[in-house]
């Protein structure tokens, strides 16, 4: 489970030097699984300026991710596939429980009533997402489409903030989501809110978006306890990151703004980078 217990845990890797992903192509990929999240390099000097991750190397960040998305490494792109399914509780889960995760929808934020219909287990999905291990900046930004707009490190799809097309989110939609901003439909659990199963009002890596740039919580790593005063846009700016190991780098956080008074979006804006689609 992917929270602040996990944050001191010892990271265990897997790595198969010959792992082949079909969304892949080719051989001599490798596949990285981790089921505990892990701390990065905290040295932040000697700082450079750049995009994100170096060329056919798989970024530290990728380590963070669940063992409900395989990582894999091939040539200069790296390949997420991804269960679609939460490695944290919810009342998203069926009430039998046989999942182990299953929780009383909290009467404070909704009730069953206002849950969206499904449990997480009526969904089989493998969400596969490939990105460059450099992702670049753009030349023009690109707006996020309905549907999935990145992967959680829990392998939960992140949409944005639109409940349909040319819907924005409201109260009505809202007042049924779980503490980690997300409900059902169509045919998979997803976040659209700041999770707080993985990030809340912290530096937290919470995934990476379609365009190759990783996502963080509201804080800012390289300046700890507080936000970024110098995001543009997109929530994006270039920073040391606890995985970027000394380099500065670009990468989102969820801005410290408030919708409808009470929420945080994960991502209400433009790609900044080149986005990929996320099939499934």
């Amino acid at each position: 489970m992917i929270g602040d217990a996990c944050k001191t845990m010892q990271r265990t890797l897997w790595i198969a030097p010959l792992a082949l992903l079909v969304a892949c192509g080719g051989g001599g990929s490798t596949s990285v699984n981790d089921d505990t999240q892990a701390g990065g390099d905290d040295d932040d000097g000697g700082a450079v300026q750049g995009d994100a991750g170096v060329p056919g190397e798989l970024h530290d960040a990728y380590l963070w991710f669940d063992g409900n998305v395989t990582v894999a490494l091939d040539g200069n792109d790296v390949t997420l596939e991804a269960t679609g399914r939460p490695n944290h509780t919810s009342p998203y889960w069926n009430p039998n429980n046989a999942s182990g995760f299953y929780v009383a929808p909290d009467p404070a934020i909704t009730d069953e009533s206002r849950m969206s219909p499904g449990y997480i287990e009526d969904y089989v999905n493998l969400f596969t997402l490939t990105v460059p291990t450099s992702p670049s900046l753009a030349a023009t930004s690109s707006s996020t489409s309905l549907g999935p707009v990145g992967i959680a490190v829990s392998g939960v799809p992140i949409f944005n903030d639109q409940e349909g097309p040319n819907i924005d989110l409201n109260i009505g939609v809202i007042s049924g989501f779980d503490r980690n901003g997300a409900h059902t439909g169509p045919s998979t659990y997803h976040y659209h809110l700041e999770p707080q199963a993985i990030s809340f009002n912290d530096d937290a890596l919470i995934g990476v978006m379609a365009d190759g740039f990783f996502l963080y919580g509201r804080y800012c790593y390289a300046t700890p306890g507080s936000y970024p005063d110098d995001l543009d846009a997109s929530g994006g700016h270039f920073g040391v990151t606890q995985h970027s190991n000394g380099a500065s780098e670009y990468h989102y956080h969820v801005k410290n703004e408030l919708y409808l008074g009470a929420y945080y979006l994960l991502f209400p804006e433009d790609y900044q980078g080149t986005p990929n689609n996320v099939s499934n």
